[in-house]
């Protein structure tokens, strides 16, 4: 499945801007010269930016142009605004991943299952533990759940990887979008066996629920972070109120 047009505009924007290509506070080029640039529509291009507004990293001001915002976080940040697979990530930041299965199996949603991730009692899932490294360092315990009627012939050598290109590439699932909930959890056992915490005693905690373009969830992910290596990263907009 080839990549829309406006994605991959934005991805090479949002190189230049995370390179220096385009200063911090700096306007980028004209939409016209873009379009000259990409050989794409105003409408394509406007999508593309949009993109990057709502990931926080330029301003579009109308009648001046488009102003970089963006600024790096010294702490590795993970974005919660967007849907991104980890290879996506590590890859963004030029780091290393690995990916160590720790678990992988098959069941049938229970009510206990059902009441945690939102998935029917009865159906058929995969679910695993995984081990998330970057360069190198232990740092996110995921345990994924997915629906085995829309994820079909899911496989460990496949799970030590990206799930979300074989998803996209192998099966042509579109991703569309995701439900989160961030809290602070105490560490289980699991949490203290492979992750180095130190004199930590708690993690950063995502809930995700993940739906196609049918409107049908496909994954529950709860991903388990290292607290002393991960922000969480947002970026928010004020609706204007005009005074009375």
């Amino acid at each position: 499945m080839p990549k829309t047009k406006y994605i991959e505009i934005y991805q090479d924007l949002k190189e230049k801007i995370e390179t220096g290509v385009y200063e911090f506070q700096k306007l980028l080029p004209s939409e016209n010269t873009f379009i000259r640039t990409y050989q794409c529509s105003r409408n394509t291009l406007r999508r593309a930016i949009s993109a990057l507004v709502t990931d926080g990293y330029v301003q579009t001001m109308q009648g001046k142009g488009i102003r970089n915002i963006f600024q790096p976080i010294r702490q590795t940040s993970f974005p919660v605004g967007g849907i991104e697979s980890f290879q996506e990530f590590a890859q963004r930041r030029h780091q290393t991943p690995a990916i160590k299965i720790l678990c992988f199996t098959e069941l049938i949603t229970d009510d206990k299952i059902a009441k945690r991730t939102g998935f029917a009692p009865g159906s058929s899932l995969y679910y695993l533990q995984r081990l998330h490294y970057l360069d190198e360092k232990p740092l996110i315990i995921s345990h994924n759940y997915f629906l085995k009627d829309i994820v079909t012939t899911l496989t460990p050598k496949i799970a030590e990887g990206s799930i979300y290109d074989y998803l996209e590439h192998t099966l042509h699932i579109f991703i569309v979008t995701s439900k989160r909930i961030i809290t602070i959890e105490k560490m289980t056992q699991i949490d203290e066996k492979y992750l180095n915490l130190g004199d930590y005693n708690c993690l950063a905690v995502i809930n995700t629920q993940t739906y196609n373009n049918d409107g049908i969830m496909f994954e529950y992910t709860q991903s388990r972070y290292r607290p002393d290596y991960f922000c969480f990263q947002d970026n928010a907009t004020r609706a204007y109120r005009q005074k009375k």
